[in-house]
């Protein structure tokens, strides 16, 4: 048997259209539209899936509620998190402008429109940068 293999997240919302338009803009990732209820960004490391709430039936009624995260943080390494930001401006709602952690990590902590929190971030540090395979 051969092991399991992460596949994606799944993010529910009301606005299809506006979520996944948030997502593009930070990501630079065009997303796959395969119908109007669902969408997907595909990077090389994984899946960002976002659905309307209208398929939430399909996997049991009341499964899932949106705009209802308060535990998850969706990730995405950049390049250069201080472009990004400065690139952003203020189209994102956000929570703490690029700060170095001490993982080494520079993130940028934004709200999603549906209030999910999204860490964008560059390894700065030798250890940081060789975790994430850039060394």
């Amino acid at each position: 048997m051969r092991p399991t293999t992460f596949a994606s997240v799944r993010l529910i919302t009301d606005d299809v259209e506006r979520l996944t338009a948030f997502y593009e803009r930070v990501t630079g990732v065009t997303a796959d539209r395969p119908s109007p209820e669902f969408a997907e960004l595909r990077t090389s490391r994984g899946t960002l899936a976002i659905g309307s709430t209208r398929t939430v039936q399909l996997f049991g009624p009341g499964s899932a509620s949106p705009a209802a995260n308060r535990t998850a943080i969706v990730e995405f390494l950049v390049d250069d998190v201080d472009a990004l930001f400065t690139g952003l401006g203020d189209t994102v709602d956000t929570v703490t402008p690029p700060t170095t952690m001490p993982w080494g990590n520079r993130s940028l902590l934004v709200r999603d429109p549906d209030g999910t929190l999204v860490n964008l971030f560059t390894p700065v540090s030798p250890q940081a940068r060789e975790r994430s395979g850039m060394e």
